[in-house]
C-alpha cells in the first residue's frame, strides 16, 4: 500500500491501455458531436494527458452541460462521505464517449409509439423476472432421509 496521495496515485492499471492498443486516438474520437443534454461516459484515454479528468470520475456516466471547441462540461455524481454531490467537470473530448445507457429505453418508447399509431402489435412493458418453473424428479430408488440423529446416552457409553 503506497503512502502517496497524488492525483494519479495507484492508477497503474486504471490508466493503462490494453495489449496492442497503444498509440494516439483515432480521428473518430475527435469528430464525435456532443450536444447539451447528451449522456456521456467518462473514460480516460491515457495517451492524452491534456484535459484528463480525475481518477474518481473514471467510468462514470453524466450529462453534458457545456460544449467548447475541444472539451465538454459534464455533470457527474460523486460520493462525498454520506451524500452524493453533482460535480461539474470540464473534460476534453478524447476522454468522453457517448453513453448507451438509454438505448433500450429509447427503443422501447419507439416501439410503443409505433403500436399506438398503427394499433398493431403489443406494448412492451418490462416485467420483473418471476420464480423459475417447478420440476418433477423421477426416482429409481427410495430416498434416504438425511438429518441429525437423536442422541442416546446409553448407546454412546454402553451403559
Amino acid at each position: 500500500m503506497p503512502h502517496s496521495w497524488g492525483k494519479k496515485a495507484r492508477t497503474r492499471d486504471l490508466f493503462s491501455k490494453g495489449f496492442r492498443c497503444h498509440g494516439r486516438p483515432s480521428l473518430s474520437t475527435y469528430l464525435a458531436v456532443f450536444k447539451i443534454g447528451d449522456y456521456v461516459d467518462v473514460v480516460t484515454d491515457p495517451s492524452v494527458q491534456k484535459g484528463q479528468p480525475s481518477k474518481v470520475f473514471q467510468g462514470k456516466t453524466g450529462t453534458v452541460w457545456n460544449v467548447t471547441p475541444r472539451a465538454v462540461g459534464v455533470l457527474v455524481n460523486k460520493r462525498v462521505r454520506g451524500r452524493i454531490v453533482r460535480k461539474k467537470i470540464s473534460v476534453r473530448t478524447e476522454h468522453v464517449r457517448k453513453s448507451r445507457c438509454q438505448q433500450d429505453f429509447k427503443e422501447r418508447v419507439r416501439h410503443n409509439e409505433l403500436v399506438k399509431r398503427t394499433g398493431v402489435g403489443k406494448k412492451i412493458k418490462r416485467q420483473p423476472v418471476g420464480p423459475r418453473e417447478g420440476q418433477l424428479l423421477k426416482l429409481r430408488k427410495k430416498p434416504i432421509p438425511l438429518g441429525a440423529k437423536k442422541f442416546v446416552f446409553s448407546e454412546v457409553y454402553n451403559f
